[in-house]
């Protein structure tokens, strides 16, 4: 008895202590608790850093458009999907026979999945519909676009619908109904799995039987997933004028002629087998549909696939040119009105082929403005000269510009010199010293110093020249740090300015202070004060930022969610972070306007100007599209890749629609970001404008300054010059064969640090005439050869294309020709040599490979600069910049020589003029202004070198130059006079010992500077 009743209260007990082992320990509770908190705190940090950052900016709206927006469509995609699988679960399931008669194994599967039912009935449509909302959020563009489509104008030649209808509606309405298929197919699997499970559907032997609730249920779930695929074949009809498959994209004669009926035929087909699974919902037989589906199925092989094949291959191919030349045709004008390649100029350009005397007399400006100084060249040539310390740095490509100086508009050549942190080690220097870049460094484009250096009109520290007064401080740049902390309540300045001249390091030094560059003073390693603040106003030039460039510190709050966001802790200890201070990231202007403007695709190749008495990047922005009918589409990112940009995109970016629709401005120095809208008709820029209003602002707000910097896109010529390849044939006959295809022409150099073989010579920036009777405009081109590769290839110029890219100097107001595209067409009679060819003329002729080999000899390299064509004189003219440089020790590109061609004749000499002069007879006609020019240095006082003194007078970075840096220039002069004397000779001893004394002489000069 005494057992029984021990076991009676153990077995009382046993729940109890069944239940506190299951309890979850104190302990565990607690972690669980921290974890969910540290989580939950730094999903709020994220989110608190983009909502300062994008208020700061003023483009608050922006950021929660897209969340509201991506948030209701995670909404709708997982209610949309999780309530019709939850309840064709629970319908199922409420609606199983009660006295089914169930499989032993069936029982079995039964009895496992009893314990789980509920978190299977509730969690597996919750995981199915998170998976979904994912995926529809990501559509939240396409929808706004949906939302707030505007109207293009423009019919398609097929339906005559608007184009707007493909651009906006079409991708919404398919992504509709293939989202609705998709979520009644779950749930009908869902439900009959459901009913089997539970005796609802049963098999025994040859007897199938099925309970008149899952019949209903599973027969309207089909009536309603049939339905929808007779609505999406029925769209589908629509998406064969976009699709890729044809001769070329768009409904071609086999989709007019049977692909696009048979989908109609197929949509009733579906609607009518639809309503027969709806009568069997409630009549119980299933004959109907079921022969109704095996008859749609094979209705869809013979319609859809048997029909088209066959009309393709008896109708289509033995006949293809005739029977397509309607549908190319309406390819060829969709896709140059899509591409804005519809108003193209086309001149017939007779070139002609003899080097006349005084043949550029027509052509003197342009002559004057031709560029002898090559943007890919000259990078180390601007860093050697105007770096002055290694905490800046010069970008490898620069910028071709133009400024208007002394009342004439002069091409030049510019960049931004930017901070450099790369060796900065301690978090205090990287953050709080080394803050900025500073000025814009500018030179002639068709000027060469009497040395063969750059001719500075903007250099030197603190900066001077000819572009007046501007904020020269670049906080935003391309290479600016991750972030930085500027500005605040200080006592002292901490943030580095510039370096101080040659008098107050020399006095500094006299007084036994420190270095002017703190990494000098062996202070890289020390976290809180690696400038003394005793000296600074003798060591460097320190400033504090004024503007209004980033969100501030102003509590801990904001100190710990940025410590967190950048992971640096030293934000929130260090108290150097003072009242006021700001934090500045996302610096790079791309990224800027990326950011505030997420619909756009960004020019690769944004450009700083000095704008209205500031340093400005201006970027332009495109709206694209692979849903304009008819037109051809491609992969932007593959036509994008030349010389100039190797590495192309790995994500493929399809277009058949581009419109280069925002003109966007940063300030480098607050940061502070401007959306222009410059093509006002592109509807979607207009959808745009009003899913996000007030963030556009209207052209007539730009200044005459900001609109005389303004160019033609880089990204969209390179695009419209690839389309226009093959799209300047307009005759559908003509196109089909193929028999007039261009294409841009390979590189035929190398510029320094690239391999640029097989890749496409980059368009170019200049100031040229295009064509007969036409003035002078800075513009951007580029030319064309047959199309062929290998032994196929003709390296033949067949055309020119040129893009007005002057905007105009007028507020608000776009000049008339800005943009104007004229394409000359070269005869083919008499061809002219290609870029490749006139390359292998320089190359093999025997006096400049002698000239070569001699500016070879000692430790010298020769560099080819970039092989301009330009369309002169009445025929082409080709010239190539030949720079050298020493292949060790101090090391940077100097303009040596002009290699010039036209015709078959070729000319090298020293000077462009020179060369022109050589060229034509004596005497070109024309000045290009590059003989014996003296460097205008700049300098930090202001001083300009006296003429004839050559670079001797003045420090290229500024201030007075030491005895020793004047005497190493000099001996640099000398040496290259008697290096050009012992060329012309042809005396190799003479010029062997020159060019070593010139090597001595450079590394005096960078010693001494």
């Amino acid at each position: 008895m005494k057992d029984r009743k021990e076991a009676d209260v153990t077995d009382q007990n046993a729940p109890a202590q069944a239940a506190r082992q299951r309890r979850i320990s104190p302990l565990a509770i607690t972690v669980i608790l921290v974890v969910v908190l540290i989580l939950g705190f730094l999903a709020v940090a994220a989110v608190m850093t983009e909502v300062l950052w994008f208020k700061q900016l003023g483009f608050l709206p922006v950021l929660t458009t897209q969340w509201i927006a991506a948030g209701s469509m995670f909404l709708i995609g997982f209610f949309g999907m999780a309530i019709p699988l939850f309840i064709s679960i629970e319908v199922a399931y409420r609606k199983r026979p009660v006295y089914a008669r169930l499989t032993a194994q069936l029982d079995r599967y039964q009895e496992l999945f009893e314990p789980i039912r509920r978190l299977i009935k509730w969690g597996l449509p919750a995981m199915v519909g998170i998976f979904a909302g994912f995926s529809t959020a990501t559509q939240w563009q396409a929808v706004l676009l949906w939302l707030n489509g505007a109207d293009s104008g423009k019919k398609d030649a097929e339906f005559g619908l608007d184009v707007s209808f493909y651009l906006f509606d079409l991708p919404v309405l398919q992504g509709i109904v293939g989202f609705a298929s998709a979520a009644t197919l779950i749930a009908l699997i869902a439900g009959v799995a459901t009913s089997y499970l539970y005796g609802g559907i049963s098999f025994s032997g040859r007897d199938f039987r099925i309970s008149k609730s899952t019949r209903i249920q599973a027969a309207i779930l089909a009536t309603l997933y049939l339905l929808l695929q007779g609505v999406s074949l029925w769209l589908d009809q629509y998406r064969s004028v976009t699709t890729v498959g044809g001769v070329r994209t768009g409904a071609m004669f086999q989709d007019v002629h049977a692909v696009i009926p048979g989908k109609q035929i197929l949509a009733g087909i579906a609607i009518i087998v639809a309503l027969l699974f709806l009568v069997t919902a409630f009549t119980g037989k299933w004959r109907l549909p079921v022969i109704g589906t095996a008859l749609f199925l094979v209705s869809s092989i013979v319609i859809g696939v048997a029909y088209p094949w066959g009309v393709q291959q008896f109708q289509v191919k033995p006949d293809e040119k005739s029977r397509e030349a309607e549908y190319i045709g309406r390819n060829i004008e969709a896709t140059r009105a899509a591409y804005g390649i519809d108003k193209v100029q086309v001149e017939r350009y007779n070139a002609k082929t003899d080097a006349e005397s005084g043949a550029l007399r027509n052509d003197a400006v342009t002559a004057a403005n031709i560029r002898i100084i090559d943007p890919e060249v000259v990078s180390p040539t601007f860093a050697q000269l105007e770096q002055i310390r290694n905490y800046y740095k010069f970008p490898q490509s620069l910028n071709v510009d133009r400024y208007e100086i002394d009342g004439k508009v002069e091409d030049t050549v510019s960049a931004i010199r930017d901070i450099d942190v790369t060796d900065q080690k301690s978090w205090y220097n990287r953050t709080l010293v080394y803050t900025h870049g500073y000025g814009l460094v500018a030179a002639f484009g068709n000027q060469r110093s009497s040395g063969g250096e750059p001719v500075f009109l903007e250099n030197g520290i603190p900066t001077s020249g000819k572009l007046g007064e501007f904020e020269p401080r670049v906080y935003f740049g391309m290479n600016s740090p991750k972030y930085s902390i500027v500005g605040g309540k200080r006592d002292k300045s901490i943030e580095l300015d510039f370096p101080a001249d040659a008098e107050s390091t020399a006095e500094a030094s006299a007084q036994g202070a420190a270095p002017a560059d703190p990494s000098a003073a062996g202070a890289e390693n020390k976290p809180d004060a690696p400038v003394s603040e005793e000296d600074t106003a003798t060591k460097q030039n320190m400033t504090t930022f004024k503007g209004n460039g980033g969100p501030e510190l102003t509590n801990i709050f904001t100190k710990l969610i940025y410590a967190l966001k950048f992971q640096d802790m030293e934000i929130l200890l260090s108290g150097a972070v003072v009242d006021g201070s700001q934090i500045i990231y996302e610096r790079n202007p791309i990224d800027r306007v990326q950011r505030v403007a997420p619909y756009l695709t960004i020019d690769k190749s944004p450009y700083a100007s000095v704008v209205d008495g500031r340093v400005v990047w201006i970027i332009d922005g495109y709206t694209t599209s692979a849903d304009y009918p008819y037109s051809q589409r491609t992969n932007m990112n593959e036509l994008l890749v030349d010389a100039d940009n190797e590495q192309q995109d790995p994500m493929p970016k399809p277009v058949n629609y581009i419109r280069n629709s925002v003109k966007a401005t940063v300030d480098a120095y607050d940061g502070s970001v401007k959306l222009y809208a410059w093509d006002t008709e592109d509807p979607i820029l207009k959808s745009w404008g009003k899913i996000f209003p007030g963030t556009l602002n209207s052209v007539k707000d730009m200044s005459g300054d900001l609109m005389s910097h303004v160019r033609y896109p880089t990204d969209m010529f390179k695009v419209q010059r690839s389309l226009l390849g093959e799209y300047h044939v307009t005759d559908p006959d003509a196109f089909y064969s193929a028999e007039d295809k261009w294409r841009t022409p390979n590189d035929p150099v190398s510029s320094v640090g690239k391999t640029a073989q097989k890749l496409a010579q980059p368009p170019y920036y200049l100031t040229l005439a295009a064509g007969a009777n036409a003035k002078p405009n800075y513009s951007i081109y580029s030319t064309y050869i047959p199309a062929g590769e290998g032994e196929s290839s003709r390296d033949i110029l067949t055309g020119y294309l040129a893009a007005n890219s002057n905007a105009g100097s007028t507020d608000g107001k776009i000049a008339e020709d800005y943009g104007t595209l004229k394409l000359l067409n070269l005869p083919k009679g008499d061809p002219i040599p290609g870029p490749g060819q006139v390359q292998n003329s320089f190359t093999t002729d025997s006096e400049v490979s002698k000239l070569l080999n001699i500016l070879r000899q000692g430790e010298s390299k020769v560099i080819s600069g970039n092989l301009l064509t330009l369309p002169v004189g009445g025929g082409l003219l080709y010239v190539q910049p030949v720079y050298v440089k020493a292949s060790s020790g101090t090391s940077f590109p100097i303009l040596q020589k002009v290699l010039v061609s036209f015709g078959d004749k070729i000319a090298f000499e020293d000077t462009l003029d020179a060369a022109l002069d050589s060229l034509f007879g004596g005497n070109s006609g024309a000045n290009a202004g590059d003989t014996g020019t003296t460097p205008t240095t700049a300098t930090g006082s202001g001083e300009t070198p006296k003429p004839g003194a050559g670079a001797g007078t003045t420090k290229p970075g500024g201030g007075k130059q030491t005895p020793e840096l004047a005497k190493a220039l000099t001996d640099m002069q000398d040496a290259l006079q008697a290096r050009d004397k012992a060329m012309k000779d042809g005396d190799w001893t003479a010029y062997g010992a020159a060019d070593e004394k010139l090597r001595k002489a450079l590394e005096a000069a960078v010693a001494a500077e």
